[in-house]
């Protein structure tokens, strides 16, 4: 009966979830409307996605080869998404997904991709946007949550995607190319 009461509860959400987006958006300022109503078309309308994360190069000009040596770079891990390519050939996503760090402790995030594509051909689209996120580590912020805002860079090849963000930083800190994948189910 319990499992029952959960799974019933799920499904109470989901539906709840879709309803029309005028009838869901609040009425207010245009933007967060806006806002609003793309966020629940991404939901709706958006495609599932898997995400992949496997590499993370620190720059070698800003850390010694000692801290090169004890970082880990092999950032493992995965995670599900939405996303969709819009009438302006834009592709928005929301995302989230967790993997290893630089220390090998797990690092999960969330947030919202925009990529503005370009059609090479039907197949392969590249794309230059970027992601705003929340996420969370041990050594930053005593591992309470914290915003931030990155670039990102897609190549699209017809379902499968390579990404690939830089994250800035100070010397010890930050300063890596961060890339994972993206596959379209």
């Amino acid at each position: 009966m319990k499992r029952l009461s959960v799974v019933f509860l799920l499904l109470l959400s989901f539906f709840a979830f879709t309803v029309q987006a005028k009838e869901y958006c609040p009425e207010g300022h245009s933007y967060f409307k806006y806002a609003c109503q793309r966020l629940h078309q991404i939901w709706l309308e958006g495609s599932s996605d898997l995400y992949l994360s496997g590499y993370a190069w620190h720059n070698r000009m800003v850390y010694p080869p000692e801290k090169i040596n004890k970082y880990n770079e092999q950032a493992w891990g995965g995670g599900l998404g939405k996303g969709f390519i819009d009438e302006k050939n834009n592709w928005h996503g929301l995302y989230a997904f967790a993997f290893l760090d630089s220390h090998k402790n797990v690092e999960p995030v969330a947030g919202y991709a925009f990529i503005k594509l370009f059609n090479w051909s039907q197949a392969i689209k590249p794309g230059l946007g970027y992601t705003v996120l929340v996420t969370g580590r041990p050594d930053l912020n005593k591992g309470i949550p914290f915003p931030g805002a990155l670039p990102l860079a897609f190549f699209m090849y017809k379902k499968a995607t390579l990404a690939a963000t830089y994250i800035p930083g100070f010397s010890d800190n930050g300063n890596v190319l961060y890339l994972f994948a993206k596959y379209t189910l």
